[in-house]
């Protein structure tokens, strides 16, 4: 299983491929890899001491951040990034990247923010559309409606424990005006906002 892959300057975590989401633009659906892996789809989900394990494989000064980003949604593997990401910092002191869909309060059935502290340094959610019904349609989350109001309470949350909080939306995704509106959106929240280059 390829529970670790390097991606551009960092090394990436992939812990699970169970998501809530089944976004329409996912590249889950049209290729098995992103950056120097060969295929993301997990046999299983790894233990912490399987993951972990696998950091010895690789020359840690080589990357700048680890990054739990992978074939699924980080946080449907709560428990196990937790333990990797601490053992991360104790171990290689570089900073840690949680990229997520923000619904993980809603995957685990409480407020999971106030665990990611000491643990992650930045946290990178995808905000996708600024419009709930649009980011419906795009995301198609198996909690519903709930979910944008979700994604951005989380985002909010995120602010009192992690130090940089980022919401991101694809360039070329969404019109210019949309993208204001995501800024100002974020700005509200007080996190900041990225528009990524489309991969």
């Amino acid at each position: 299983m390829e529970i670790l892959y390097r991606y551009h300057n960092n090394l990436y975590v992939n812990l699970t491929n169970k998501c809530p989401c089944a976004c329409t633009f996912c590249l889950r659906q049209t290729t098995d890899h992103v950056g120097e892996s060969t295929r993301l789809w997990l046999e299983r989900e790894p233990s912490a001491k399987e993951a972990i394990a696998e950091f010895d494989k690789f020359d840690m000064s080589q990357f700048e951040e680890v990054v739990f980003c992978g074939f699924g949604e980080p946080t449907e593997a709560f428990e196990v990034l937790k333990e990797v990401a601490c053992f991360v910092k104790k171990t290689y002191h570089l900073p840690v990247r949680l990229n997520t869909n923000g619904l993980g309060n809603l995957v685990n059935g409480r407020d999971i923010v106030p665990e990611l502290a000491g643990l992650v340094d930045t946290v990178s959610i995808s905000l996708n559309n600024p419009h709930p019904e649009e980011y419906h349609k795009l995301v198609r989350s198996r909690f519903g409606d709930v979910s944008f109001r979700a994604m951005l309470d989380f985002a909010k949350e995120c602010t009192k424990y992690v130090p940089n909080v980022i919401m991101s939306t694809v360039e070329t995704t969404i019109s210019k005006e949309d993208e204001k509106e995501c800024a100002a959106l974020c700005e509200s929240l007080g996190v900041t906002y990225r528009i990524r280059p489309f991969e």
